[in-house]
Protein backbone atom coordinates (compact mmCIF):
# COMPACT_ATOMS: atom_id res chain seq x y z
CA UNK A 1 0.00 0.00 0.00
CA UNK A 2 1.22 3.36 -0.37
CA UNK A 3 1.60 5.50 1.75
CA UNK A 4 -0.83 8.42 3.17
CA UNK A 5 -1.79 11.53 1.10
CA UNK A 6 -2.19 14.24 3.71
CA UNK A 7 -3.78 17.76 2.90
CA UNK A 8 -1.78 20.65 4.36
CA UNK A 9 -3.44 23.94 4.48
CA UNK A 10 -1.35 27.05 4.29
CA UNK A 11 -2.76 30.30 5.46
CA UNK A 12 1.15 32.03 4.78
CA UNK A 13 3.54 31.24 2.22
CA UNK A 14 6.44 32.01 5.26
CA UNK A 15 5.13 29.52 7.30
CA UNK A 16 4.80 26.16 5.87
CA UNK A 17 4.53 22.36 6.90
CA UNK A 18 8.30 22.34 8.29
CA UNK A 19 9.07 19.71 10.75
CA UNK A 20 5.43 18.03 9.66
CA UNK A 21 6.13 17.87 6.42
CA UNK A 22 9.35 16.81 6.73
CA UNK A 23 7.92 13.51 8.99
CA UNK A 24 5.37 12.78 6.44
CA UNK A 25 7.78 12.62 3.73
CA UNK A 26 10.04 10.66 5.88
CA UNK A 27 7.27 7.73 6.54
CA UNK A 28 6.85 7.15 2.88
CA UNK A 29 4.00 9.58 2.61
CA UNK A 30 2.90 12.69 0.49
CA UNK A 31 1.29 15.67 1.18
CA UNK A 32 -0.30 18.32 -0.44
CA UNK A 33 0.41 21.73 -0.08
CA UNK A 34 -3.01 24.24 -0.36
CA UNK A 35 -3.02 28.01 -0.30
CA UNK A 36 -6.22 28.58 -1.00
CA UNK A 37 -6.48 32.43 -0.42
CA UNK A 38 -3.80 32.20 -2.87
CA UNK A 39 -5.72 29.88 -5.19
CA UNK A 40 -2.35 27.45 -5.05
CA UNK A 41 -1.98 23.58 -4.91
CA UNK A 42 1.12 22.16 -4.85
CA UNK A 43 0.17 19.42 -7.04
CA UNK A 44 -1.19 22.13 -9.91
CA UNK A 45 1.08 24.88 -9.41
CA UNK A 46 0.48 26.06 -12.75
CA UNK A 47 -3.54 26.09 -12.11
CA UNK A 48 -5.62 28.55 -10.23
CA UNK A 49 -7.60 26.26 -7.58
CA UNK A 50 -8.68 26.24 -4.15
CA UNK A 51 -9.75 24.08 -1.42
CA UNK A 52 -10.63 20.61 -2.21
CA UNK A 53 -14.30 19.70 -2.09
CA UNK A 54 -14.22 16.96 0.21
CA UNK A 55 -12.05 14.55 2.08
CA UNK A 56 -12.15 11.82 -0.26
CA UNK A 57 -9.04 12.31 -2.23
CA UNK A 58 -7.10 12.71 1.51
CA UNK A 59 -6.07 10.52 4.34
CA UNK A 60 -5.62 13.40 7.00
CA UNK A 61 -5.59 17.32 7.38
CA UNK A 62 -3.42 19.46 8.86
CA UNK A 63 -4.45 23.09 9.36
CA UNK A 64 -1.30 25.63 9.73
CA UNK A 65 -1.19 28.93 10.93
CA UNK A 66 -0.80 32.45 9.53
CA UNK A 67 -1.48 35.99 10.41
CA UNK A 68 -4.63 36.52 10.11
CA UNK A 69 -8.00 36.39 12.52
CA UNK A 70 -10.06 32.95 12.62
CA UNK A 71 -12.80 34.81 12.44
CA UNK A 72 -12.60 37.25 8.99
CA UNK A 73 -14.47 35.54 6.53
CA UNK A 74 -14.96 38.78 4.90
CA UNK A 75 -10.61 38.88 3.65
CA UNK A 76 -10.70 35.24 3.90
CA UNK A 77 -13.85 33.85 2.21
CA UNK A 78 -12.49 30.23 1.99
CA UNK A 79 -12.84 29.88 5.90
CA UNK A 80 -16.33 28.79 5.84
CA UNK A 81 -15.42 26.04 3.32
CA UNK A 82 -12.59 24.75 5.52
CA UNK A 83 -14.44 24.55 8.68
CA UNK A 84 -16.99 22.63 6.80
CA UNK A 85 -13.83 20.16 5.69
CA UNK A 86 -12.40 19.91 8.92
CA UNK A 87 -15.98 18.33 9.91
CA UNK A 88 -16.21 16.08 7.14
CA UNK A 89 -12.59 15.01 8.41
CA UNK A 90 -13.76 14.65 11.54
CA UNK A 91 -17.27 12.91 10.82
CA UNK A 92 -15.30 9.88 9.50
CA UNK A 93 -12.35 10.08 11.80
CA UNK A 94 -9.64 10.65 9.32
CA UNK A 95 -6.87 12.58 11.71
CA UNK A 96 -6.82 16.66 12.01
CA UNK A 97 -4.22 18.69 13.25
CA UNK A 98 -4.32 22.40 13.79
CA UNK A 99 -1.10 24.68 14.68
CA UNK A 100 -1.80 27.80 16.10
CA UNK A 101 -4.47 29.64 14.04
CA UNK A 102 -5.15 26.06 12.77
CA UNK A 103 -6.20 25.41 16.21
CA UNK A 104 -8.11 28.40 16.23
CA UNK A 105 -9.99 27.23 12.98
CA UNK A 106 -10.76 23.42 14.47
CA UNK A 107 -12.15 24.82 17.81
CA UNK A 108 -14.59 27.55 15.95
CA UNK A 109 -15.60 24.79 13.47
CA UNK A 110 -16.69 23.20 16.37
CA UNK A 111 -18.86 25.87 17.62
CA UNK A 112 -16.27 28.12 19.75
CA UNK A 113 -15.66 31.54 19.86
CA UNK A 114 -11.79 33.19 19.04
CA UNK A 115 -10.61 36.45 20.27
CA UNK A 116 -7.96 38.90 21.11
CA UNK A 117 -6.33 37.42 24.20
CA UNK A 118 -4.75 41.40 24.79
CA UNK A 119 -1.31 40.82 24.51
CA UNK A 120 1.05 38.61 21.94
CA UNK A 121 2.83 35.66 23.20
CA UNK A 122 5.59 34.83 21.11
CA UNK A 123 8.84 32.66 21.38
CA UNK A 124 10.01 29.43 22.26
CA UNK A 125 7.92 29.10 25.58
CA UNK A 126 6.85 26.33 28.03
CA UNK A 127 3.37 24.50 28.48
CA UNK A 128 2.59 21.74 30.39
CA UNK A 129 0.74 18.65 29.90
CA UNK A 130 -2.74 18.41 31.98
CA UNK A 131 -3.97 14.71 33.24
CA UNK A 132 -4.72 13.80 29.85
CA UNK A 133 -2.41 14.87 27.65
CA UNK A 134 0.09 12.76 29.94
CA UNK A 135 -2.23 9.53 28.76
CA UNK A 136 -3.00 11.21 25.16
CA UNK A 137 -1.56 9.00 22.34
CA UNK A 138 0.28 11.79 20.99
CA UNK A 139 1.96 13.43 24.16
CA UNK A 140 2.54 10.53 26.52
CA UNK A 141 5.75 10.14 27.70
CA UNK A 142 6.95 13.66 26.44
CA UNK A 143 7.13 14.95 29.60
CA UNK A 144 4.90 17.29 31.98
CA UNK A 145 6.80 20.22 30.40
CA UNK A 146 7.49 21.26 26.77
CA UNK A 147 8.86 23.88 24.96
CA UNK A 148 7.47 25.09 21.58
CA UNK A 149 7.21 27.85 19.48
CA UNK A 150 4.51 30.41 20.03
CA UNK A 151 3.22 33.05 17.58
CA UNK A 152 -0.26 34.28 18.28
CA UNK A 153 -2.06 37.31 19.77
CA UNK A 154 -5.52 35.17 19.60
CA UNK A 155 -7.13 32.47 21.87
CA UNK A 156 -9.46 29.71 21.52
CA UNK A 157 -12.55 28.44 24.05
CA UNK A 158 -12.09 24.79 24.43
CA UNK A 159 -14.90 23.05 22.55
CA UNK A 160 -17.94 20.88 24.32
CA UNK A 161 -16.79 17.17 24.62
CA UNK A 162 -12.86 18.06 24.01
CA UNK A 163 -10.44 17.45 26.36
CA UNK A 164 -7.28 20.08 27.29
CA UNK A 165 -3.99 18.27 26.65
CA UNK A 166 -1.62 21.36 27.54
CA UNK A 167 -1.94 24.23 28.88
CA UNK A 168 0.53 27.48 29.46
CA UNK A 169 0.62 30.36 32.42
CA UNK A 170 -1.02 33.50 30.44
CA UNK A 171 -2.91 31.25 28.01
CA UNK A 172 -4.76 28.08 29.26
CA UNK A 173 -5.59 26.58 26.21
CA UNK A 174 -2.60 25.30 24.51
CA UNK A 175 -3.83 21.85 23.12
CA UNK A 176 -6.73 19.71 22.64
CA UNK A 177 -8.74 16.47 21.27
CA UNK A 178 -11.65 16.19 20.07
CA UNK A 179 -13.27 12.17 19.70
CA UNK A 180 -10.24 10.07 18.44
CA UNK A 181 -7.95 12.50 16.29
CA UNK A 182 -8.80 15.49 15.71
CA UNK A 183 -6.13 17.81 17.56
CA UNK A 184 -6.21 21.77 17.89
CA UNK A 185 -2.55 23.51 19.10
CA UNK A 186 -2.25 26.60 19.91
CA UNK A 187 1.50 26.74 19.43
CA UNK A 188 3.63 26.01 16.66
CA UNK A 189 5.41 22.25 16.30
CA UNK A 190 6.26 22.74 12.76
CA UNK A 191 8.09 25.03 13.31
CA UNK A 192 12.14 25.02 12.26
CA UNK A 193 15.00 27.52 13.41
CA UNK A 194 14.71 28.91 10.43
CA UNK A 195 10.87 29.04 9.70
CA UNK A 196 10.85 31.32 13.04
CA UNK A 197 13.28 32.95 12.17
CA UNK A 198 11.72 34.09 8.66
CA UNK A 199 9.09 35.33 11.00
CA UNK A 200 11.23 37.37 13.55
CA UNK A 201 12.67 39.05 10.51
CA UNK A 202 9.54 39.95 8.61
CA UNK A 203 7.98 41.22 11.92
CA UNK A 204 11.23 43.19 12.77
CA UNK A 205 10.12 46.72 13.14
CA UNK A 206 6.86 45.16 15.42
CA UNK A 207 9.15 43.00 17.50
CA UNK A 208 11.56 46.04 17.82
CA UNK A 209 8.83 48.64 18.76
CA UNK A 210 7.10 46.33 21.30
CA UNK A 211 9.72 44.50 22.22
CA UNK A 212 13.18 45.30 21.70
CA UNK A 213 14.76 42.63 24.00
CA UNK A 214 13.66 40.33 22.38
CA UNK A 215 15.83 39.68 19.47
CA UNK A 216 18.66 38.71 22.10
CA UNK A 217 16.32 36.45 23.92
CA UNK A 218 15.14 34.37 20.91
CA UNK A 219 18.60 33.17 19.63
CA UNK A 220 19.64 31.99 23.19
CA UNK A 221 16.14 30.45 23.06
CA UNK A 222 17.01 28.99 19.84
CA UNK A 223 20.20 27.59 20.95
CA UNK A 224 18.52 26.01 23.99
CA UNK A 225 15.59 24.61 23.30
CA UNK A 226 14.78 24.69 19.07
CA UNK A 227 16.31 21.08 19.41
CA UNK A 228 13.83 19.91 22.28
CA UNK A 229 10.92 21.69 20.14
CA UNK A 230 11.60 19.47 16.87
CA UNK A 231 12.55 16.30 18.83
CA UNK A 232 8.77 17.10 20.59
CA UNK A 233 7.20 17.78 17.41
CA UNK A 234 8.70 15.02 15.29
CA UNK A 235 7.04 12.81 18.15
CA UNK A 236 4.13 14.26 17.83
CA UNK A 237 3.96 14.35 14.08
CA UNK A 238 5.16 10.73 13.71
CA UNK A 239 2.19 9.39 16.55
CA UNK A 240 0.07 11.08 14.57
CA UNK A 241 1.01 9.39 11.22
CA UNK A 242 0.13 6.43 13.60
CA UNK A 243 -3.14 7.32 14.11
CA UNK A 244 -3.50 7.71 10.01
CA UNK A 245 -2.08 4.59 9.47
CA UNK A 246 -4.12 2.60 12.01
CA UNK A 247 -7.57 4.58 10.22
CA UNK A 248 -6.41 3.50 6.50
CA UNK A 249 -6.68 0.20 7.99
CA UNK A 250 -9.98 0.28 9.34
Amino acid sequence: MPGPHILVVMHDLMAPAGVLGGRILARGGYYEAVAPHERYSSAAPAEDRGLPADDAAYDGLIVLGGPMSAEDDANYPHFPALLDLIRRFHAVEKPVLGCCLGGQLIARAFGERVSDQGFLEFGIMPVRATAAGSRDPLLAGLGDELWLMQWHQDRFDLPAGAELLLTGRDCTNQAFRIGRATYGFQPHPEATADIARAWVRARRAFVRERHPDFFARFEVQVRERMAGANHAARTIADRWLDLVAARRRV
